[in-house]
């Protein structure tokens, strides 16, 4: 019995540390963006941006989820993503933002937006609200 109490504590150990970012990305503030069913916290450093998936899917190959975490990136930068590496769990990009490095954040407010929900749900991972919205700028 003791055993089991143990693995199951190793278990819950490993889980909480599955949403943690890479060291070159701690601390940074996470956007949060959901692309063809895929949800990732992104965050941007310098011509580095990091993917890291929160939503459960079962047995992805990196190959979609590639792509997928290539869009993030470039939505939450503004710039083209040369090159994607890692995992399902866990992509780097980097980016290609010529001299001036990343854009302006496109996903930060930059005026008035009228929007409607196509989709909502509670995060697994997180606990949390995420709504899927198709907005326009206005």
């Amino acid at each position: 019995m003791k055993t089991l109490i143990c693995l199951t504590c190793y278990a819950g150990l490993f889980l909480a540390g599955c949403n943690t970012p890479g060291p070159h990305f701690r601390g940074l503030p996470a956007t949060t963006v959901t692309v063809e069913g895929s949800t990732f916290d992104v965050r941007v450093n310098g011509r580095l941006a990091e993917a890291l998936r929160t939503n459960m899917e079962y047995a992805p190959r990196f190959g979609p989820i590639k792509a997928r975490a290539a869009k993030a990136m470039e939505m939450v930068s503004g710039c083209p993503v040369k090159e994607v590496r890692g995992d399902q769990a866990l992509a780097t990009g980097i980016l290609k933002c010529g001299k001036g490095g990343p854009a302006i954040d496109r996903l930060k407010p930059q005026g008035e937006y009228s929007c409607h929900t196509i989709d909502k749900y509670i995060s697994p991972a997180t606990n949390e609200l995420v709504l899927d919205l198709d907005c326009q700028l206005i």
